[in-house]
């Protein structure tokens, strides 16, 4: 059944198409008509015709906003609603945030700043230590989308249950069909048990007695529950229950499980019991629906007694002499009461709108945060336990536990094999036994004594408490499976790893084994203490996968004896690969014991844990009894998508010596048990004393002036894996260098370590040194340099000269000077950069801020070069970078400085949004810039300097590619702009000026030339490069919109219109995209009301509301005084001449702007919501032009594609052209049967044929008729009627010559535009609408009640059935209903106090005082007085 009245539909409305939209378009002078037809044009060619019909609409030129505003300050002061008039003086300011850390104080050591002299680490420190710096906006959450109002209701979850008389006919059948007829058939039956009903004896379960229930209905509509001994009903019942008289149905299991008590109005009560649960909660809900239907009943019943009473004081007040008339004070209170009720009782109009309810937050602006310290993936690792097979008691007395017979040392790292590098620094674990701690002498005090540790570094913590940590949090910036915790165990030197592991490998547990290994244990400790050996490594994978997520089940592998030919970290990585592989891990060495080490994921809320400088964070608990935790630093890979701008102080160098060829020296007799002591000097003269800013070891101090790396027993070509941190000085200069000492070490154990051997251990085979500076920058990644047998004072000014000639001391070189050692550095640090662009940048800067000539070519040299700067580097020190820039920019004498400079940040900028860094961005606008003070005689604005580069960059001459950056990422520069201007006014003073005195005629001037300068390039460039145009487009529209917060408004006004004047009618669709977007955005402006100026602005004083020039139409001079609306609706008024796209956009944005003014709180009050309404007034002769095409009928829930029927839209004709239409008797076919037209046109009820033609009830010849068969010509013959109704000097046409089109709208953008109507009409004061009614036309006051009808017949709640109905044709069909929202919506008005539309409209006594004689007998006779066809308007009246 539904598949075939969909065809039956379909085809009627095809039927309909084919033979009603033909046009005949005939040309003046010619007899001969041309017959187009609408879907024999293409779109080209319908476009083609357009554009060459339509005239570019006439701009009109704004007020001069700030002049009115004083000339009229009298009338605005006195106004009763003057905050709708003017801004407010505390719109905007400027606020400083206080940087929040992590840290319990600045990262930053106290003499930084004046130790720091370079330029570039000056800047950094200033950006560590600056606080944030906002410009906030009071009333910013009002300048967004509807959506991001604060005050935005909350969605309801559930409407209030209410019955309309459309559902009663079938709530009753359905009655009729569950609960049986009116005639007595059997509705329900079964047995139950029935309690005792004296109420002097109580209920015992004996009293119940089983007897069969027979539910029935009585000719008057009401129930009995009849019981009987059988089932034999035809006899007369033991008994009834009268269920009129039952006021409830409760259940009752106090006496008897499955039983329910019937509560009666004499306060007696029926106990009844049935078999099962089921059966007791069916009785329960069938007793349940009758109670609820004699509710109703009874209140249907007191509503019509309502309404009969209602009818007779009506006739009283007709048949009197006008109560109105006699008491007006008395009828308008209660008509303000009745107002008050009405408003407090009913949402909103807009509340329950489909558009309304979506979330819809693509026009919300991203959520910006300021910069802070980010992480990767963070796992906590506890280290808990070393332990080997090999153990016994190492105390003397051999009281105590049981313990490894030796000290062991672990050191924990993470290596990434699928990218073949080591990925974080060294954790150094101490997991000895006191007693076994105790077996090591004490700490050499050269490597101790002497200087201070880095300041303020150790203020709130103990040395012993950082002794010996245990728990440390790696950070992996790219988690995936193949990243390892590899564990490396040292031990204390004693000879070849072969040979000291060899005890440890054998299972068998000899005690014998273990006194020997640890009586060695004892002498090696006390003689080379301070020296260690690798030993043993063991591995284990950290995450599942790429997300994240941590391997926790895994545990460390069986602990693998260390090779002394595999130590370095390649060699590592190249075990790691294999690592998978149990066949080549088999063949690996193994040393029985067990490393305990966890890991966990980090909680936020960890307490006493200190970052990588150790420095507590902020719930550093000194005194508490929980163990520390060090965070680990990461070695985050140079990937800008992988960098975050520094927002810390970190200065550390990691040294890592990897291998020195001794086997070819002759200068020294022993050199094979080599160590390598580093030491930091900043002199390189004979007395002068290391640096302690090395990281020490678990046990030590936490600052040494030295480290040795691990020594191998009898390599004279040794290799190493040490990794030595050292915290460098804020400022470096060309004295800071590493020094390397080379010693042979004598593992003999027959010197006994006693001191009067001491040379016997240790011999000095060698020193090596390595400058740290080079061309001012620090040396990282590979070195090779040669070793010296003696170490002169003055050593770094040694240079070799030509001829074997050099310049310094004699220096004795091992092996003539050949490059012996190699070593590798590392660079973290926030303050020192590696790029060479970036430094020569800042180094130029700084020799012309000393007071050096600067050179304008030079300095665009270095500009260029930066354009060379590495991405991570870039990234890393963003603010930094800006900010000088900026600076640069201000200072700038020459344009050609200025413009690289702007080309600079273009390149930045657009390097950050390819690499996905776009919040960086947003996060520096927002809180890290900041405008240099201004001072006239040296510097410029920002704003102003940057405003002209990027009009010199948009010239046509100009390079493309840098300009289409610009226009693609405009915002930022857009952003700064405002930022720049903001802080201008407010550190100068110059708020309080006037707007048109508070920026100079060159920045305004700059400011127009930008605009005019980027309007080319978006409405040229939108096919060949669409993401720019659209991004140049929406930020220009943000910037012109902030501007009216700081600019001279009328200024900005005057820029709109040279936005406008880009754009003609017939665009391509694009650029209507581009245009409303713009419109949407600066009418969404949080003071979009008084820009709009809501005041009479009639000349003299006047003395009543209805003496009011109210403009009911777009003339010139409500376009004028009211730019922003006027321009608005005269874009709205000409897209409705374009193609349904475009009029939507159109129609969605004016929608979308009236449901902000509704959901507004400023605005909330009956007052504001009328002032505001007049602002749309023009909307009534808006819509009133296009009546014909709004007149549609057809409530349809199925969305008709104009692409599924027509390919392309009807032709669009010349309104100077004759349209030619057919003639009424011939525009339908008669022989379509009307209820066929009915379906079609939405009257004819699709789900019962009982439902009257409502055409049989109204006038056919009514104007309002159903059907609008002559749509085009009732158009033109009202036109000359309409040009001097409401306004005889001027054109009230919002059209002008433009084309007139006679195709009817679709469901949505009709419902759209009547939403806007009845918004405007339920705002509006009654004055205001009957000042309108006295002035219009009859031909314009019918069109009025004609869009009112047609807000009846598209919002009419259908009921229940046809909403089934439609459901289950939807499902059939495969289409959509969109329009489900909507029966919501016209449901909840429908729930409303209902008043009759012409108790309000047409009330004898207020016809006369408002209205003609003549149109109110011309509209009584057109339009008869149907009550019940008008109860939806009510909405309106609130």
């Amino acid at each position: 059944m539904g598949c075939t009245t969909s065809v039956i539909l379909f085809k009627g409305i095809r039927t309909v198409f084919e033979r009603n939209c033909s046009y005949m378009c005939k040309q003046q002078g010619e007899s001969n008509a041309l017959e187009y037809t609408a879907y024999n044009w293409s779109k080209e060619d319908s476009e083609l015709l357009i554009s060459s019909c339509l005239a570019k609409p006439k701009l009109i030129e704004p007020l001069d906003y700030e002049n009115v505003i004083v000339q009229k300050k009298t009338q605005i002061l006195n106004d009763c609603l003057r905050e709708m008039l003017l801004f407010p003086y505390d719109d905007f300011q400027t606020a400083v945030l206080r940087r929040q850390g992590r840290y319990v104080r600045s990262t930053v050591p106290s003499n930084a700043e004046e130790e720091a002299q370079s330029l570039f680490v000056t800047e950094c420190i200033k950006t560590y230590n600056s606080d944030w710096h906002l410009v906030t906006y009071k009333y910013e959450d009002y300048s967004g989308d509807f959506r991001q109002l604060p005050s935005k209701l909350a969605k309801l979850d559930k409407l209030p249950v209410h019955v309309y008389e459309v559902d009663e006919e079938a709530d009753k059948d359905e009655d009729a069909a569950s609960l049986g007829s009116q005639k007595g058939g059997l509705t329900k039956h079964g047995w139950l048990y029935k309690g005792n009903m004296n109420s002097a004896i109580s209920v015992t379960m004996r009293s119940f007695k089983r007897r069969f229930f027979h539910l029935i209905q009585l000719g008057d509509g009401s129930y009995n529950l009849n019981f009987y001994k059988d089932e034999k009903i035809s006899k007369e019942p033991k008994g009834s229950i009268f269920l009129d008289s039952c006021m409830g149905v409760i259940q009752n299991n106090r006496v008897r499980r499955f039983a329910f008590e019937l509560k009666m109005q004499d306060k007696s009560s029926y106990l009844l019991a049935a078999d099962s649960e089921a059966e007791m909660e069916e009785w329960v809900t069938v007793l349940n629906k009758i109670l609820q239907l004699n509710f109703e009943a009874a209140m249907q019943e007191k509503r019509n007694g309502d309404s009969h009473e209602d009818d007779e004081q009506s006739k009283l007040e007709g048949s009197g002499s006008g109560l109105d008339s006699y008491l007006p004070e008395l009828a308008k209170s209660t008509r303000e009461a009745e107002i008050k009720l009405k408003s407090e009782s009913r949402v909103k109009l807009f509340y329950l709108d489909p558009d309304a309810q979506k979330l819809d937050f693509s026009s919300a602006e991203p959520e910006v945060k300021p910069f802070e310290e980010k992480f990767g993936k963070r796992i906590l690792v506890k280290c808990n336990d070393l332990s080997f097979n090999l153990q016994c008691c190492v105390a003397e007395n051999e009281e105590g536990p049981t313990t490894n017979v030796e000290p062991f040392f672990v050191t924990l790292s993470l290596f990434d094999i699928k990218y073949n590098r080591k990925i974080s620094a060294d954790f150094h674990v101490d997991l000895n036994h006191f007693s076994v701690r105790q077996m090591l002498a004490p700490t050499s005090p050269a490597l101790m004594n002497g200087g201070q540790s880095p300041p303020a570094f150790q203020d709130a913590l103990h040395a012993a408490a950082m002794q010996y940590p245990k728990q440390g949090i790696f950070s992996v910036t790219c988690p995936h499976p193949d990243i390892f915790l590899v564990a490396r165990i040292e031990k204390v030197l004693q000879g070849s790893i072969t040979h000291c592991a060899e005890p440890y490998m054998k299972s068998s547990d000899s005690s014998k084994v273990a006194q020997k290994v640890l009586k060695n244990a004892k002498q090696a400790c006390q003689r080379l203490g301070q020296y260690r050996m690798p030993f043993a490594w063991a591995a284990r994978t950290l995450f599942k996968d790429t997300s994240g997520n941590l391997d926790k089940n895994a545990r460390f592998s069986a602990i693998y004896r260390q090779d002394s030919n595999k130590l370095s970290n390649d060699d590592m990585l190249k075990l790691l690969a294999d690592f998978r592989k149990p066949e080549k891990m088999a063949k690996l060495p193994v040393i029985l014991g067990n490393l305990d080490i966890t890991i966990d994921n980090v909680s936020s809320d960890s307490p006493n844990y200190l970052n990588s400088s150790y420095i507590p964070m902020r719930q550093f608990e000194a005194c508490s009894k929980s163990p520390l935790t060090f965070e680990v630093e990461e070695f985050v890979p140079c990937i800008p998508r992988h960098t975050q701008p520094y927002t810390v102080y970190s200065n550390h160098l990691y040294v890592y010596p990897k291998y020195l060829k001794y086997d070819s020296q002759k200068s020294f007799a022993k050199a094979r048990n080599i160590a390598i002591c580093i030491e930091f000097k900043d002199s390189d003269e004979e007395d002068s004393q290391p640096l302690k800013c090395i990281y020490g070891r678990p046990g030590g101090p936490v600052f040494t002036r030295s480290a040795l790396a691990a020594v191998l027993h009898h390599q004279q070509n040794p290799e190493f894996y040490d990794e030595i941190k050292i915290e460098l000085p804020t400022q470096l200069h060309e004295k800071h260098h590493l020094l390397f000492t080379f010693f042979h070490v004598s593992c003999d154990t027959s010197a006994k370590g006693s001191t009067k051997k001491k040379d016997a251990i240790e011999t000095q085979v060698g020193y090596s040194w390595l400058p740290l500076l080079k061309d001012g920058r620090v040396l990282t990644n590979e070195q090779h340099i040669p070793v010296s047998a003696n170490l002169p004072s003055g050593y770094l000014g040694y240079q070799e000269l030509s001829m074997g000639r050099h310049y310094g001391p004699e220096i004795k070189w091992v092996e003539g000077g050949k490059p012996l050692l190699k070593i590798s550095t590392h660079l973290v640090s926030t303050v020192y950069t590696q790029d060479q662009h970036l430094h020569n940048f800042f180094q130029y800067c700084q020799k012309t801020e000393s007071g050096a000539q600067a050179s304008g070519n030079e300095l665009v040299k270095y500009l260029k070069s930066l354009h060379a700067m590495e991405g991570h580097v870039m990234i890393a020190f963003l603010p930094t970078i800006l900010n000088q820039l900026f600076r640069v920019l201000t200072r700038a004498t020459q344009e050609e400085v200025a413009v690289n400079v702007t080309r600079v940040i273009i390149h930045v900028v657009a390097q950050c949004h390819e690499e996905g860094l776009e919040s960086h961005l947003r996060s520096y606008v927002k809180f890290a810039y900041k405008a240099e003070p201004y001072i006239a005689s040296e510097y410029k604005t920002v704003h102003e300097e940057l405003t002209k580069s990027m009009t010199t960059i948009l010239k046509p001459s100009a390079d493309f590619l840098t300009s289409n950056k610009l226009l693609k990422y405009s915002w930022f520069f857009f952003d700064v702009l405002i930022k720049s201007m903001a802080q201008h006014l407010i550190e100068n003073n110059k708020v309080k000026l006037l707007r048109n005195q508070r920026f100079p005629a060159s920045y305004h001037h700059a400011v127009e030339t930008v605009v005019n300068m980027l309007m080319p390039h978006i409405t040229q460039k939108f096919r060949d490069n669409p993401e720019a145009s659209k991004n140049a487009n929406h930020s220009l529209a943000v910037f012109i919109k902030r501007c009216f917060t700081f600019m001279d408004r009328g200024f900005v006004f005057k820029q709109i219109n040279n936005y406008i004047s880009c754009f003609a009618p017939g665009d391509p669709k694009t650029l209507f995209e581009y245009k409303f977007e713009f419109l949407r955005v600066v009418c969404n402006h949080e003071h979009y009301i008084p820009l709009n100026l809501p005041m009479p602005f009639g000349k003299g004083r006047i003395q009543r509301y209805q003496d009011l020039q109210l403009d009911y139409s777009l003339t010139d001079e409500f376009c004028r005084n009211h730019f922003l609306v006027g321009l608005l609706l005269r874009e709205v008024g000409t897209a409705l001449q374009e193609f349904r796209e475009v009029r939507i956009i159109a129609i969605s944005m004016l929608k979308n702007l009236l449901i902000k003014h509704s959901f507004d709180d400023r605005y909330a009050s009956r007052s504001h919501q009328a002032r505001i309404a007049t602002l749309y007034l023009p909307l009534f002769g808006l819509l009133i032009e296009n009546v014909q095409r709004i007149n549609v009928r057809d409530v349809s829930p199925f969305p008709v594609n104009p692409g599924s029927i027509v390919k392309d839209e009807p032709l669009a004709v010349p309104a100077g052209h004759l349209l030619m239409t057919p003639q009424k008797g011939n525009t339908l076919d008669h022989s379509l049967h009307k209820d066929l037209l009915g379906a079609i046109s939405g009257i004819a009820s699709p789900y019962t044929a009982s439902t009257p033609n409502i055409n049989s009830v109204r006038n056919a010849e009514s104007r309002g008729s159903l059907v609008s068969t002559d749509s085009g010509s009732s158009l033109l013959d009202r036109n000359p009627e309409k040009s001097n109704s409401l306004d005889k000097h001027q054109q009230s046409g919002t059209l002008g010559n433009s084309v007139v089109r006679c195709d009817k709208l679709d469901q949505s953008e009709i419902k759209s535009l009547l939403m806007c109507f009845l918004y405007v009409l339920k705002s509006m004061s009654d004055d205001a609408l009957f000042t309108y009614w006295n002035k219009a036309s009859t031909a314009e006051l019918m069109d009025f009640f004609t869009i009112s009808e047609v807000c009846l017949h598209q919002f009419q709640y259908m009921g229940k059935r046809y909403i089934a109905s439609v459901r289950k044709i939807s499902s059939v069909l495969g289409i959509s209903v969109d329009n489900v929202m909507l029966c919501r919506f016209t449901q909840a008005m429908a729930t409303q106090r209902r008043m009759s539309f012409t108790s309000h409209f047409w009330k004898p006594t207020l016809l006369p005082r408002f209205a003609s004689p003549l149109w109110t007998r011309s509209l009584c006779s057109h339009w008869p007085l149907r009550t019940s066809s008008w109860l939806t308007m009510d909405i309106i009246l609130s």
